[in-house]
C-alpha cells in the first residue's frame, strides 16, 4: 500500500528535482497533482520548475558538498536527477546511505556523459552502437576522425541540445569541428566522442517506463534535429513489427542493465530492419514532449507514477500526434510572446511557454502541440502554431 502525504505538514511525501528545466517543471506539476511536495534545485534562479515548486535552490550543481547539504537538510523521500552535469559521486555515496535517487545513482553516473553510457551498452551489454572513439587532445581526436573516417560526427562528452555537435564531411571540417566541440561542453573544453556517420532511414525516441508492474514501452516517437538539436517529434513512428519487437528488446536489456524505476528516454537509429543504438537519458526526453497531447498519461504523469511506486494499468495513446519546439535567438532576461493566440486557433492545438528568464544565443522557450488525422497533419498543425508565435527578446 503506499501512501502520500499532504505538502508542508509533517506527513510530507518529498521529491527533490536537480535540475529544474522544462522538464522538470512538469514532472513538479504532475507530483503536485498527488500532493507530493516538490523541491527544485538549480545553477540558475527562476529556472522554470521553481516557479511551481514549494521551494527551490540555486547552487553549482556539481559542487557535491554544496548538493549534500542540501540534501541532508531537507531529507526527500525521493531525488530525481532532470540534468546530466550533477556530481554523480555525491549522489553515488547518498544512495548508499539510504536516500532513493531516480532511478538509481549507478544510472545518473553512467548516463552523466557520452562515455559511460556508450561503453557500457557497446562493451558491458554488447549492443550494436555507431563506431565510435574518445579523445582529449587535438592529436587524439585528428587520430580518431582519420581512424573512422567521414563523414563522422564529434560531441563533447558532456553537453546538451545539440550543443557542441557538428558532422564532419571531410580532413578540411576538422579544425571547426573541433574548436565547436571545445566551446559547447557543458563543463568547458575537453574530452570528446567521434563517431562513425550512420546512415538512418530514421530516428526514434522509445520510452521506456519501468515500474513495480514491469517494464512497458510508449508508443515509439520519431523526431527532427538539427545539428543534435530536438526541432519536433511526432508519435506513433511507424515501423514494422518486427522492428519495433527489436528496437524494445534493446531498450529492455539497456534499462533492466541500469536498473531502478522511472522512464528513460532511449534513441535508436533505424534502417531497414536493423536497429543501432544511439543514446539515452534515465529521465524524461525533451522529444517525450509530444505525450503531453498524445497520450492519457503523459511521459511526465508516468515518471512520476513509477518513482512513487502507482500502477499504471494502461497507457493509451490518442492517434497522430506532433510537437514542434519555439526558438528564441538573441539576448533577453524578460523574453516574451506574441501571437499566441493565433498558435492555438486551430483546433486540436495546445501550447507550452517554459518560463525560461534569460536567453543568450539560441535557447528552447516553448513547444506547440497537435493532434491530427495523419502524422503529416499533426506536424503541419504543430509547425504553423509554433512558427505564428513570434518571440520577442
Amino acid at each position: 500500500m503506499t501512501t502520500l502525504g499532504t505538502p508542508n505538514t509533517t506527513s510530507q511525501t518529498k521529491l527533490m528535482l536537480l535540475g529544474s528545466g522544462e522538464l522538470g517543471k512538469e514532472v513538479a506539476i504532475a507530483a503536485q497533482r498527488l500532493g507530493v511536495e516538490v523541491i527544485a534545485v538549480d545553477r540558475y534562479d527562476n529556472a522554470p520548475a521553481m516557479q511551481v515548486a514549494h521551494r527551490s535552490y540555486t547552487i553549482r550543481m556539481q559542487d557535491g558538498q554544496a548538493l549534500r547539504e542540501i540534501i541532508e537538510s531537507e531529507k526527500p523521500d525521493h531525488i530525481v536527477p532532470e540534468i546530466e552535469a550533477i556530481s554523480t559521486d555525491t549522489l553515488v555515496q547518498l544512495e548508499t546511505e539510504g536516500y532513493s535517487i531516480t532511478p538509481t545513482a549507478r544510472a545518473a553516473k553512467l548516463t552523466m556523459d557520452r562515455e559511460g553510457i556508450r561503453k557500457f551498452v557497446a562493451e558491458d551489454l554488447g549492443i550494436r552502437t555507431s563506431e565510435f572513439a574518445f579523445a582529449d587532445t587535438k592529436e587524439e581526436f585528428t587520430e580518431a576522425c582519420l581512424r573512422i573516417g567521414f563523414p563522422c560526427v564529434v560531441k563533447p562528452i558532456m553537453s546538451s541540445s545539440g550543443k557542441g555537435q557538428s558532422t564532419i564531411r571531410d580532413e578540411a571540417g576538422m579544425e571547426l569541428a573541433w574548436s565547436i566541440a571545445q566551446d559547447g561542453g557543458r563543463t568547458g573544453a575537453g574530452r570528446v566522442i567521434v563517431e562513425g556517420f550512420v546512415d538512418f532511414d530514421y530516428e526514434i525516441t522509445l520510452l521506456t517506463l519501468k515500474h513495480k508492474g514491469g517494464t512497458v514501452f510508449v508508443d515509439p516517437i520519431g523526431h527532427r534535429q538539427d545539428d543534435g538539436d530536438y526541432q519536433e517529434s511526432w508519435q506513433p513512428q511507424p515501423m514494422t513489427e518486427q522492428t519495433l519487437s527489436e528496437a524494445q528488446r534493446m531498450a529492455k536489456v539497456v534499462t533492466d542493465g541500469l536498473g531502478g524505476y522511472g522512464i528513460f528516454g532511449v534513441e535508436l537509429f533505424v534502417k531497414g530492419d536493423d536497429v543501432i543504438f544511439s543514446e539515452l537519458s534515465p529521465r524524461p526526453h525533451d522529444t517525450g514532449m509530444v505525450t503531453m497531447i498524445s497520450q492519457n498519461l503523459s511521459q511526465f504523469a508516468l515518471h512520476t507514477r513509477a518513482i512513487l511506486g502507482l500502477p499504471i494499468p494502461a497507457i493509451r495513446q490518442y492517434g497522430p500526434a506532433a510537437s514542434h519546439v519555439i526558438l528564441g535567438k538573441g539576448d533577453s532576461d524578460s523574453p516574451s510572446f506574441q501571437n499566441v493566440d493565433t498558435a492555438l486557433k486551430e483546433e486540436d492545438t495546445d501550447l507550452r511557454l517554459f518560463g525560461k528568464p534569460v536567453v543568450k544565443g539560441e535557447r528552447r522557450l516553448g513547444v506547440c502541440l497537435a493532434l491530427g488525422g495523419t502524422i503529416q497533419e499533426a506536424r503541419e498543425k504543430a509547425s504553423r502554431a509554433a512558427n505564428s508565435v513570434k518571440v520577442v527578446l
